[in-house]
């Protein structure tokens, strides 16, 4: 007897009934492109969950990597006609799966790290440590992002450079992981808004007026996700909108530039213009679209927990995403992205590392 419980696929039960199986989601799908089956197309991930809901499925291994290979890219509901919430769809169905103790391996070892560390990476070390300066109070604040902080680390070095180099008032924080990990997992929100709550409070001891991210996750958390939960007293910017607004002052750099719309930037929070404009203020650079650009851009496969549970199948999402583009240097604006990309042999480069060198 099947004695999965469905509490929050009960919420989407009526998204899953608008679908009408037209599969137009194939077409713009990174999971499905990359694995070749129907299971792991949006609307196979569709037909799975209400399966789930009706009794008719076990949540065994396969329909759980049919799940958790979703990159949560948002790019099939673009495309959809009927425009069917399949990334809430999914994250409900992990949610379930979390709730019901069916988590993968990897992802059981991240958020265990999230729990006892405070970020997924299992680091001892604090942000404040990692960066090499202390919270104080200041108008301006950087949050930096376990992944900027533990591993892309050039990515936080060059927003403080940037910042030092502008003569910004700013502080880093004693910042705790902002939950996007946990969440796309499928944690609990009665485990992430303390998590949230905590951050908030963090910010707003030290009089931070603005906030400033540079990696597209964290951003997305702060400005979609934590206003549902928490009252933030400041404003939140991209550091591309940061930079954008700035307009400092850039050397040349005579090469064809391409930029990669990070998932959550650009489909989940709007932001197209911005990383955009900044490239188009160095001189001498040639700005070229790629293939698939802006709304329509394609995920790099690094997104959803995919890259931490299906290494491999993410890299070839991203070997399939170098193939829309043949400038000679690939700009984004997400250090999970640069970190897909480069796995898969992209010569790619942060926005913020770029800006940081010709300043």
């Amino acid at each position: 007897m099947n004695d999965f419980r469905t509490e929050r696929l009960k919420d989407s039960e009526q998204a899953m009934l608008t679908c009408t199986m037209c599969g137009f989601c194939k077409s713009v799908c990174p999971s499905f492109k990359e694995a070749g089956w129907d299971t792991s197309a949006a609307r196979g991930r569709v037909i799975l969950s209400y399966g789930l809901v009706q009794g008719d499925l076990e949540p065994d291994e396969e329909v759980m990597e049919s799940l958790y290979s979703c990159t949560t890219c948002m790019d099939c509901y673009r495309r959809c006609p009927s425009k069917v919430d399949v990334v809430g769809i999914v994250e409900n169905a992990r949610r379930d799966l979390v709730a019901g103790g069916r988590m993968l391996p990897k992802h059981r070892d991240v958020v265990a790290k999230v729990r006892g560390r405070g970020n997924p990476y299992g680091e001892e070390a604090s942000v404040p440590e990692t960066l090499g300066r202390e919270p104080r109070p200041a108008p301006l604040a950087y949050f930096a992002g376990c992944t900027a902080a533990y591993r892309a680390n050039e990515i936080a070095g060059a927003a403080l450079s940037i910042l030092d180099k502008l003569e910004e008032d700013i502080t880093v924080l004693d910042e705790g992981c902002c939950g996007s990990v946990m969440g796309r997992i499928g944690c609990p929100e009665e485990e992430l808004v303390p998590m949230m709550r905590a951050n908030v409070e963090r910010i707003a001891a030290l009089g931070v007026e603005t906030l400033l991210l540079s990696c597209a996750g964290c951003y997305r958390m702060f400005k979609e996700e934590y206003p549902q939960h928490v009252e933030l007293p400041f404003r939140v910017l991209h550091f591309a909108e940061y930079l954008a607004a700035k307009e400092p002052p850039l050397r040349p750099c005579p090469r064809r530039i391409a930029y990669h719309d990070p998932c959550h930037l650009g489909r989940h929070a709007g932001v197209y213009d911005a990383p955009r404009d900044v490239i188009k203020m160095i001189p001498e650079a040639e700005p070229v679209e790629m293939a698939n650009a802006r709304e329509r851009s394609r995920c790099c496969g690094g997104g959803g927990g995919v890259r931490s549970a299906f290494p491999e199948a993410a890299k070839r999402m991203a070997s399939a995403r170098l193939e829309d583009t043949d400038a000679d240097l690939l700009v984004t604006a997400c250090p999970f992205c640069v970190t897909n990309l480069r796995a898969a042999g992209a010569e790619v480069t942060d926005l913020t590392v770029l800006v940081d060198k010709l300043l």
